[in-house]
């Protein structure tokens, strides 16, 4: 019966999105999953600590390699062939964390049959007999999750660029300085300079005077005992020549 994710589960294995949980034993979990064509898919994904040891990690990858069939050393030392049938394998693997993804159907055997090598059980020469052992990575039960990958290394310009880019820039300046030239160097300098003009000079003007009219002198008016008679025309006191000895 599939359960929903729980913490630590991987969102995704390869292409696949992961959907649910479909079961969980002791070497690792089976999950449901989607292709990219949108077709389901059991990945069986080993426990962090059965991918920490290097011998479950190995008889799981064999199992995947050898889908169609086993036959190995500890099926020899117990006298029988060990026969893994089932779907084919869709994706796997085989790094650090190895998974394999089978075709899902519901109500048979999935990719969890690909984690059954991984648990070894009794004695390993002769027949199965005496005690089982436990291996030591059996309490680490979270998803041993692929490593994240490297982040992208910095861009680095090759040689080649380098010196392509330094002659675009000389070409660059080298047309600016051009059109510079021809902007403003073009001018005749033979042409005579116009001559500037002179300063202005401010002298000040006197101020303005008054017209008035100019003072007459007094004119003596005549005696009484003066005699004569005056010309027409010409005002009294007024002395003429006529009548008057030289």
């Amino acid at each position: 019966m599939a359960a929903p994710l729980q913490y630590g589960d991987p969102p995704r294995l390869g292409g696949f999105a992961v959907q649910a949980r479909l079961s969980t034993v002791p070497a690792g979990l089976v999950y449901l999953g989607q292709g990219p064509d949108g077709r389901a898919v059991s990945i069986a994904l080993l426990t962090r600590g059965a991918a920490l040891d290097p011998s479950a990690r190995e008889r799981f990858v064999t199992a995947i390699r050898s889908s169609s069939g086993v036959r190995g050393w500890m099926a020899r030392a117990r006298g029988r062939t060990t026969t893994l049938d089932g779907p084919p394998v869709v994706a796997a693997e085989l790094g650090d964390a190895p998974w394999v993804a089978v075709p899902y159907t519901p109500g048979r055997p999935g990719a969890e049959r690909f984690l059954e090598p991984v648990m070894v059980g009794g004695t390993l020469i002769g027949e199965a007999h005496g005690p089982d052992f436990v291996p030591y990575w059996l309490a680490d039960r979270a998803p041993a999750l692929p490593a994240p990958p490297r982040p992208r290394p910095p861009l680095t310009e090759t040689r080649t660029r380098v010196l392509v880019a330094g002659a675009v820039l000389a070409l660059l300046v080298l047309l600016g300085a051009v059109i510079a030239l021809l902007l403003f160097g073009g001018e005749d300098d033979s042409a005579p300079m116009p001559r500037p003009m002179p300063p202005t000079q401010y002298v000040p003007s006197p101020p303005p005077v008054p017209a008035s009219p100019e003072p007459q002198e007094p004119q003596p008016s005549p005696s009484p005992g003066e005699t004569g008679r005056s010309t027409p025309g010409q005002s009294p006191g007024e002395d003429t020549d006529e009548g008057n000895p030289i």
